[in-house]
Parts: structure tokens; sequence; C-alpha cells
């Protein structure tokens, strides 16, 4: 790859960090790829993904998951097991949800998103959670989930932060999201497991093409009553998968699982990237 310098010469890239998503799959992964066993995943007898979903949840804490081919089809289905039409949702003002997945939930799924300002490090308070849920009135939209992120936009939320929102959440009745796309970045940097953070929710959205070498994928993960809404939803907006070409049905789903079993999980990968 090349790119034109201020002089107008082209110069070698020997790296590119536009986005942690720009990797490739190693030898290995493709392999297997290749040997990987498939099925039918309406009909729930995709082994491979099947093991990808029980894998991730029980590295979450969770109940079940739930395969999605990319980060805004899991936060989509997620937000919407949460939300009816007309509903409301807490959400950071500098989100990836609010900013950067079309608004899919509100046109989609009539959510509506109520965004709470942020400090310097994307961070607000459970006083801010409390202030913004509103109160049972027919003129307000009613408030049903609190959505976070982690990591935002790069800065870590402590699993104690994490939690206090969750705390102040609940005082409302409401239910959490979490958009855990780099949510293993930062259990490496603090040295714990996704499941500290997947404890304070009730869905995570766990992106499998950051930084791993997976061309796509993202697995939702949480309780079963949850989980069954957002499997009905996959299938309402046309995500769901059947048989299609094996190069991108397997790297939807092996690379993922190789990393989980032959690599010793996700830490491992991010720590060595």
């Amino acid at each position: 790859m090349h790119q034109s310098t201020p002089t107008g010469t082209d110069r070698p890239i020997h790296a590119d960090f536009r986005s942690d998503t720009i990797t490739r799959a190693t030898p290995a992964m493709r392999e297997a790829m290749a040997n990987a066993e498939v099925g039918d995943d309406v009909y729930d007898e995709d082994p491979t993904v099947n093991a990808l979903q029980e894998r991730l949840a029980a590295m979450a804490g969770k109940e079940a998951g739930l395969f999605f081919s990319s980060g805004t089809q899991s936060n989509l289905a997620g937000v919407l097991s949460h939300c009816g039409r007309g509903d409301e949702y807490l959400i950071c003002r500098t989100s990836h949800v609010l900013l950067n997945e079309a608004g899919g939930t509100a046109a989609l799924g009539s959510a509506i998103p109520w965004p709470i300002e942020v400090d310097e490090i994307n961070h607000f308070s459970a006083d801010d959670v409390r202030a913004a849920a509103k109160e049972p009135d027919q003129h307000h939209p009613v408030t049903t989930l609190l959505t976070l992120e982690h990591t935002v936009n790069g800065h870590i939320q402590s699993v104690h932060h994490a939690g206090s929102l969750a705390v102040a959440a609940r005082e409302h009745g409401l239910a959490v999201h979490l958009d855990g796309a780099r949510l293993f970045n930062a259990a490496v940097a603090v040295g714990v497991g996704i499941e500290a953070w997947a404890a304070h929710v009730d869905t995570v959205s766990l992106c499998l093409s950051k930084g791993l070498g997976a061309p796509v994928g993202s697995v939702l993960v949480g309780d079963r009553a949850s989980i069954g809404r957002a499997y009905r939803l996959r299938k309402m907006l046309g995500l769901v998968l059947i048989h299609i070409s094996e190069p991108t049905r397997l790297g939807m789903t092996s690379y993922a699982v190789f990393c989980l079993q032959k690599k010793k999980g996700l830490h491992f990968l991010v720590r060595n990237l």
C-alpha cells in the first residue's frame, strides 16, 4: 500500500492504524475455516455457530448467546429487545450506537434515544442517570433502558463505575445493555475477565472483528428471555443466515472458535496483537 506525502511522492505504508478492524487471518485460522463443521442456523443446527454462542455466553457469565454478522446488528437487536415502540433509552452522547449506527434503533424500532452529556473522558455519573430517567407522566416517553459502551472512544470505565450506573438504572426499573465492542481490550488492560462488567448488565454485544482477525461477526449475550426476544428480532430484521458460500460462512464463525479454543481465549489475542 502507498500513500502520497505532502510533496506529492509516494511512500510505502508499513503499518495501518486507521482501525483495529484492519486485521488479517493467519494461515492456521484459514485452515480452521476450511475444516469447520456447518449446518442450518435457522434450525439452530450449525454446530460451529452454537459452540461460538455458548462459549462467549459462558465467558461473560450469561445464559445464552446469539450470533450476528456485525456489531451494529447485535446492538440494534440488543436495544430493541428491551424497548418497545415509543420507549426511551438513555445513552452516552458520544456513544457509537447514537452517532455511528445510522439511527437504526429509532428508524427501525421507534425507540427514542436520550443523550446524556459526558466529561472529557466520556464518563457520566449515576446521578446523571437518575436525572435523565423520566417519572411516570402521560407527557413523557417511558424510559426502559440504559445503554452503556466499553471502551468509550478508547476510555476505560472501571467495573465499579459501570456498576454504579447500573444500580442507578435499576432504581428506576431500567434494563441495561452494554455495547462491548472492545470489552476484551478493557479486560486485558484492567486485568479482569469480561464477566466483571457483564454481571452488571442484561445484555452485552461482543464484537469479533476488532483486532482479532475475524472478517465479520458479533455475539449478543444475556439472559435467556432477552436473547429470546433478540432471536425473533434477528429474524424480523432479515439477519438470519441459512446456507451461503463456505468462505463467508466459515469466516463468520470458525475464526472466532479457533481464537477461543486454540489461542487460549481472546485475552491472549488482544494482549499479543
